[in-house]
């Protein structure tokens, strides 16, 4: 399983591979500091929080998650989620397809559960809480499987999918299936916007882009776009812009032979100095340091 400290969720990231398509992920945070930046993606996600706490949004609901619950996140739906309380926050996630749980011939399972998942018409619950039976057997299960992908034994996979298919089971019987499949129009609007800016912004993150140029996008004036942005994301379009060119640059500094000087142009950096202030703003260290440390890292893994 692809497992690793820190992580970047995008859409265009390919989690497991096609024989079984799923990818489980363990991850650590500072207090405050964004736990996952607003993207979305096709695959759907199990996001256990094992300490502290996280404000998480999902397209435009937002509420907090404790350590000991879970979150929910149906292919497509932006979401996002900074470290909150006084502590920082580590959790584990679970990003699948759910095509990994369809049945080879249409029966049953694919008529009654797998399908209506797949069209968010009956599909797991949001928050995820131990304080409902419901919500604790479903902790269980995913608890096992988050055991089963940290140390992956032969048979995994079908114990993996074992767990999935209990959860299906247990959330039928106590009737906690939910429907998401129509949104209001309003807020259909809102998240339609909003994943227009981001995908503009992550196409053309390797050169200076100005505020005005993705608010037209929309279209909305500048200021109207950075009031919008910031209500839906709790970042203005800079801070989003720059955490993701810093996750671009993070992985190119792992390229030994690329001058940090070529990374900072190549991630839509003008001036040197500001990316490196950047970085260490985000990252904690300086990009010299992140990458010795890499470096590190992989020579102990060897």
């Amino acid at each position: 399983m692809d497992q690793t400290a820190r992580h970047s969720l995008r859409e265009n990231r390919h989690h497991g591979n096609s024989m079984f398509p799923l990818a489980a992920y363990w991850i650590e945070h500072d207090n405050g500091a964004p736990v996952l930046e607003c993207h979305w993606h096709a695959e759907a996600e199990f996001f256990i929080v094992l300490e502290g706490e996280a404000l998480f949004q999902i397209d435009t609901d937002y509420f907090t998650v404790k350590a000991g619950e879970a979150v929910f996140i149906d292919g497509g739906d932006i979401h996002a989620g900074h470290a909150s309380g006084s502590s920082g926050c580590s959790f584990c996630a679970i990003v699948f397809d759910t095509h990994l749980l369809a049945s080879a011939s249409y029966d049953a399972v694919q008529e009654r559960y797998i399908s209506p998942l797949q069209d968010k018409k009956r599909t797991f619950p949001r928050h995820i809480s131990p304080q409902t039976e419901c919500g604790h057997a479903l902790l269980q299960h995913l608890r096992a499987i988050a055991d089963i992908c940290a140390d992956p034994q032969p048979g995994f996979e079908a114990a993996v999918k074992g767990y999935m298919y209990l959860m299906l089971h247990e959330a039928a019987q106590k009737a906690q299936f939910c429907n998401r499949s129509e949104a209001s129009a309003s807020d259909a609007s809102k998240i339609d916007k909003l994943k227009k800016a981001i995908l503009y912004m992550q196409e053309h993150y390797h050169r200076p882009i100005r505020i005005a140029e993705i608010a037209e996008q929309i279209p909305m004036s500048e200021g109207q776009f950075c009031r919008f942005f910031k209500a839906m994301t709790r970042q203005t379009p800079i801070e989003y812009l720059n955490a993701y060119r810093i996750r671009q640059a993070a992985e190119l500094l792992l390229s030994p032979d690329r001058k940090i000087a070529t990374v900072a142009l190549d991630v839509g950096f003008d001036h040197l100095s500001y990316f490196v202030k950047v970085f260490r703003k985000l990252m904690k260290c300086t990009p010299s340091q992140f990458r010795k440390q890499q470096a590190e890292l992989l020579e102990i893994r060897q």
